[in-house]
C-alpha cells in the first residue's frame, strides 16, 4: 500500500466513523475478509467473524435509529464518546505499519479532530432538522448520510487520490459551516428557553 492510499484510508476510516462508525467497521472488515481491501495488520482485526457480527449488529440499530427522531439525537449524545475516538484510533491503525511512530501519532491526532467536525456538523444539523414536527426531513437526512458514507468509503478505497481532493473540499465546507450552524444552534435554543418560561411574544400580524 503505497503513501496516497494510506493517507486515504486513514481519512477515509476516520471521516466516515464521524458519521457512521459501524457501516465503517463493517465495511472496511467485510471487504478485507474476501480480499478486495488490503487492510494494514493492525487493522485486520476487523475482518475476524466476531468482529463482524458486532459490527453489523451496531449497524442494524444505528441505521434504524437515525432515521427515528428525537432517538437519533439520543444516540448522536451519545456516541460523542464514542465516534471521536474511535476515529482517532482507526486513522492511527492505518499507519501502524508505518517505523516511525510520530507519523501514527500525527495520523491519531487528525483522524480524531476530523471525526469530531463530521460528528458536530451531522448531530447539530440533524438537532435543527428535528425541530421540524414532521419525520420526512429527518429520514432524507439520514439517508443522505447513509448515502455520503457508502460513496465516501468506496472512493477512499478504491480511487484514494480522488478521495481526498474531495475531502480537501468537504473540510473547507465543515470549516465555514460549523460556525453559522453553533449560531443556529443557539438561537433555536433560545428561542425554546424563552418560550418555556413565556418570555416569546409571537409577532402580531398587521391589520
Amino acid at each position: 500500500m503505497d503513501i496516497i492510499q494510506s493517507i486515504a484510508l486513514a481519512a477515509g476510516l476516520a471521516w466516515g466513523s464521524g458519521m457512521r462508525l459501524y457501516a465503517v467497521l463493517f465495511s472496511a472488515g467485510m471487504l478485507g475478509r474476501f480480499g478486495h481491501l488490503d487492510l494494514p495488520s493492525n487493522l485486520q482485526v476487523l475482518e475476524n467473524p466476531w468482529v463482524l457480527g458486532v459490527s453489523g449488529i451496531m449497524l442494524v440499530i444505528e441505521f434504524l435509529a437515525d432515521k427515528i427522531p428525537a432517538i437519533d439525537s439520543l444516540w448522536d449524545s451519545i456516541h460523542t464518546f464514542i465516534r471521536i475516538p474511535a476515529g482517532a484510533v482507526l486513522a492511527a491503525l492505518s499507519l501502524g505499519d508505518s517505523p516511525d511512530p510520530v507519523w501514527i501519532m500525527v495520523a491519531g491526532i487528525l483522524g480524531g479532530t476530523l471525526s469530531a467536525g463530521v460528528h458536530a456538523a451531522k448531530s447539530g444539523s440533524r438537532s435543527l432538522i428535528n425541530t421540524s414536527p414532521e419525520p420526512v426531513s429527518n429520514i432524507a437526512a439520514s439517508f443522505t448520510e447513509d448515502a455520503m458514507v457508502a460513496g465516501g468509503l468506496f472512493a477512499a478505497f478504491t480511487h484514494p487520490a480522488i478521495f481526498l481532493v474531495l475531502l480537501v473540499m468537504f473540510i473547507i465546507l465543515l470549516v465555514w459551516m460549523l460556525p453559522k450552524l453553533w449560531r443556529a444552534i443557539r438561537r433555536v435554543a433560545g428561542l425554546a428557553t424563552r418560550i418555556k418560561h413565556g418570555q416569546f411574544t409571537p409577532p402580531q400580524a398587521e391589520p
